[in-house]
């Protein structure tokens, strides 16, 4: 059960640190709206959300699901108050699975310089570097909400783009299905495992 919490607080944190990261990025670039709101801060009772933040991570990792995923409340950004539309909008995007990866690395990199002094922090760095590199890994995917269909979407024309985002309702169900139903988990997956790797974890 320790290791259930340990795995739940990481996670937790590791998607607020991620959605701050938005909020700041657009607050750098015109739209303090999720500064005016609140939601810079390491609080985390503003950016919990009760199913994702909670609920799903907890019922996968129980269920020793492979593929481990939790979000936090998306803190609001305003794309008319940013000073370059969707070039901005794609930059706000990139700093959370960003903000996740620099996480990973982070801890990978506390690993190696404590690890052997403080074997109690090994498993839960361990539990950093891997709930970080999947986000991050995970956010990428350019299917709408995810991070990188904003990202994805300054190639696509105009009108393209919004029919494409039509597509935010139904894109959870849809990674959950391509995750599941094709070989997208397995090259996710070996993503994730070849970066532990690469990183010596």
């Amino acid at each position: 059960m320790e290791g259930y919490l340990v795995g739940i607080i990481v996670l937790v944190f590791s998607a607020i640190l991620h959605e701050i990261a938005h909020g700041f990025v657009a607050d750098r670039l015109g739209d303090p709206t999720a500064r005016l709101a609140g939601r810079l801060t390491l609080n985390p009772l503003p950016h919990i959300d009760p199913i994702m933040s909670i609920a799903v991570p907890l019922l996968l990792i129980v269920s020793g699901s492979p593929l481990i995923f939790g979000a936090a409340r998306p803190v609001p950004v305003n794309p008319l108050m940013l000073r370059e539309g969707r070039k901005d909008v794609a930059l706000v995007a990139l700093a959370g699975p960003l903000t996740n990866l620099i996480l990973a690395l982070i801890g990978a990199l506390l690993l190696k310089l404590l690890g052997g002094f403080i074997p109690q922090i090994v498993p839960v760095l361990t539990i950093v570097v891997f709930y970080n590199l999947a986000l991050g890994f995970l956010n990428l995917i350019p299917i709408p909400p995810l991070d990188g269909s904003k990202f994805f979407s300054i190639i696509l024309p105009e009108r393209t783009a919004q029919q494409y985002f039509a597509l935010s309702p139904f894109g959870i169900f849809l990674l959950f299905l391509l995750l599941l139903a094709t070989p997208l988990g397995d090259v996710l997956n070996v993503l994730i495992f070849n970066s532990l790797h690469a990183l010596g974890i």
